[in-house]
């Protein structure tokens, strides 16, 4: 059976996507069998970062009961799977604890990963998909309020007896109104499992529709994406330092 993680936030904007479709390709690199899926219900999002928007089997039938999980696996140029969700606006006409916790028994089957990328916030699309999943990590960004809600993710987690692995801070710019690195372990009581700076190349990768991993992979954000990739399957990898960052921060 394989890990069965979801990649939360409390509010959105954070990046989650593009940490699932990289944390995803990453993992293949690695060679690990991963199946993402993309259990934002209302906005899906994962299949248009991936370029791939229109697929004839989605989450939404998995989850209706129409469609088994193997219609809906789909293989990615990256290496790995992607269980897409439905673009449309149409709804669900079913949504409940026990499909979701079935469907996503069933993909533990087929992968060492199973990676969710959850719906942003504290809504029932995302706790219902926490509830059902092994382990969680949170996503947020360097300020307070997105540390608050995060805070707020962690306790549905444990209350579903989920357990929260770390935080991933993402899109960290060094302005001094962030929270460094510490306060916010501190603060969620979680180890950081990665710290990614700001950077201009991911919203490049993402217009391109290609994981940063792959469109830029010695940029900063993928080098420390990769390096998160790693930690999960007990390896170590340590991002290189760009010729900028290392001559600003000797400024410094």
């Amino acid at each position: 059976m394989g890990r069965v993680i979801a990649v939360a936030s409390g509010k959105g904007g954070v990046g989650k996507t593009t940490l699932v479709s990289n944390l995803s390709a990453s993992l293949a690199r690695y060679g690990q069998s991963v199946i993402a899926v993309d259990a934002n219900i209302t906005t899906s999002n994962l299949g248009i970062h991936l370029g791939v928007s229109l697929f004839p089997v989605t989450l939404h039938d998995i989850l209706d009961g129409v469609a088994d999980v193997n219609d809906a696996l789909f293989h990615h140029e990256h290496g790995f799977r992607i269980v897409p969700g439905d673009i449309s606006i149409r709804k669900l006409k079913s949504f409940n604890k026990r499909t979701v916790g079935n469907t996503l028994y069933k993909l533990s089957d087929k992968a060492d990963f199973v990676l969710i990328d959850t719906a942003a916030g504290l809504g029932k699309e995302a706790t219902e998909f926490i509830r059902a999943a092994d382990e969680l990590i949170t996503v947020t960004n360097p300020n307070l309020p997105a540390v608050t809600d995060a805070l707020k993710l962690n306790a549905i987690a444990k209350s579903h007896d989920t357990v929260p692995i770390g935080v991933i801070i993402n899109r960290i710019m060094n302005h001094p109104s962030e929270m460094p690195a510490h306060e916010i372990s501190d603060f969620l009581s979680l180890p950081i499992l990665g710290k990614i700076p700001e950077d201009k190349t991911v919203h490049k990768s993402v217009a391109a529709k290609t994981p940063v991993i792959a469109y830029a992979p010695k940029s900063p954000a993928a080098q420390h994406m990769r390096s998160i990739a790693a930690y999960l399957i007990g390896e170590e990898f340590i991002p290189r330092r760009s010729l900028g960052h290392t001559f600003f921060g000797w400024m410094k």
